[in-house]
């Protein structure tokens, strides 16, 4: 930008000169002029003289601030609209960057959580009716509704204490259904500058269940576990409770036999080696609504097996787009085939019954060819994988109900 004002303005300054009086500027050329020959030759006669250097200096100096005095105040205000115009564009380029830089930025590429295989409670809040109680869930304590936000069916707690919400609506909800591997993933709103906002996860059922004693607090931008002792900040972050951009953030649990790891987006918050409790269900809280809007959405809870066969590779709706929390399956095979170079996959993309035949067919092979072009630009050659579609012919269970549909929406990772 400076050197665009400085340009204008020697431009300027040849303009102005054609107007001035031609003797006057006849007799200042002829000024500099004899007055420069004089101390040229003093120059070379007297090269080792530091001060006639210095003074030569001034005496050119002042010639041409003398030809730059010509026409300076023509010059001024053209000078000055310039440079406030091109102070305007730097302040409007840096409006833009500190806006840009305002807006989080998610780094999914060694992001490592992955869900397990086998679905036993799943609600995507599909066919459900704005203003009543969500279908799947039983409540806990408080005013829970579906509504639709942000372009979602979502989960919207009204009115909750700090002990109330919801928990699923399971057949034998008593008894502890909770295995010894199990992940929990969730989407949850959280307000700009709304300080007082948290979101509880329990691990036990509501009502039905004794009560275990710690629990997960989410706030915009920190996981905590019990006591403020086992806390999380999310990198970056400049305070854990409050933000000045309000968001979606996606939460990811995993816990195995005892250890808990819990994620909010991309990054990892907690790696608690030993919890010294037994999780037995899943209640899902707010605290008191006394400002701020509290919504939930997308709500799993996967059950671990041992097959390489995953859900957790997940796509928007009837697209080959894999959303950026599949990174953590995506990048556990990666891995393996790194670790492991004579591997090789076909990597098979199955759907459920929803939809036309053909159309699920054509949607299974997107979506298979976008995860092996995904691990190929992980590092993996692209003459290790393969990729095939079976749409909706190979289902896993019947279609007949959302868990069902889930566990069928699943890509394959069939060793060659």
């Amino acid at each position: 930008m400076t050197r665009k004002i400085n340009l204008i303005a020697f431009c300027f300054l040849l303009i102005a000169t054609t107007t001035y009086s031609q003797i006057n500027l006849n007799k200042v050329l002829k000024d500099v002029k004899k007055n420069a020959e004089k101390q040229i030759e003093k120059r070379i006669e007297q090269k080792a003289d530091k001060t006639v250097d210095k003074t030569l200096d001034k005496v050119e100096d002042g010639a041409d601030n003398a030809v730059k005095g010509i026409g300076k105040k023509k010059e001024a205000s053209k000078e000055t609209e310039n440079t406030e115009e091109s102070t305007t564009q730097e302040q409007k380029a840096t409006n833009a960057e500190q806006i840009s830089a305002s807006k989080p930025t998610l780094t999914w590429a060694k992001y490592d959580f992955v869900p397990g295989t086998e679905i036993i409670f799943e609600d995507n809040q599909e066919g459900e009716q704005n203003g009543e109680f969500p279908s799947k869930w039983d409540l806990a304590g408080g005013v829970v509704e579906n509504a639709f936000f942000d372009q979602s069916n979502v989960i919207f707690f009204r009115e909750i204490g700090n002990t109330g919400g919801i928990t699923p609506l399971l057949k034998d909800s008593k008894n502890d259904y909770l295995p010894d591997e199990f992940t929990i993933e969730f989407d949850c709103y959280f307000e700009r500058d709304v300080y007082s906002q948290r979101y509880y996860v329990s691990f036990y059922s509501a009502k039905k269940q004794k009560p275990v004693l710690s629990r997960l607090v989410f706030m915009t931008n920190e996981a905590q576990y019990g006591t403020s002792d086992i806390q999380g900040i999310y990198p970056g972050a400049s305070r854990p409770n409050i933000d000045k951009n309000a968001r979606w953030r996606h939460i990811a649990i995993s816990f195995n036999k005892r250890a808990l790891k819990v994620y909010m987006d991309d990054a990892r918050l907690l790696n608690i080696p030993n919890i010294q409790e037994n999780p037995t269900g899943l209640t899902l809280g707010t605290t008191s609504q006394k400002t701020g809007f509290y919504f939930i959405k997308n709500v799993h809870k996967f059950l671990t097996n041992g097959k390489f066969v995953t859900t957790g590779i997940k796509f928007d709706v009837n697209k080959a787009t894999i959303k950026p929390e599949s990174m953590g399956t995506i990048n556990y095979v990666v891995k393996m085939m790194t670790e492991h170079p004579e591997l090789k996959f076909s990597v098979e993309g199955h759907t459920d019954s929803d939809g036309e035949t053909a159309a699920n067919q054509k949607l299974s092979e997107a979506r298979a060819k976008a995860v092996v072009e995904a691990m190929t630009k992980a590092g993996i050659s692209a003459n290790r994988l393969t990729s095939k579609g079976h749409g909706e012919n190979k289902p896993m269970t019947a279609n007949d109900t959302p868990e069902g549909k889930a566990q069928n929406r699943r890509v394959e990772f069939v060793k060659q």
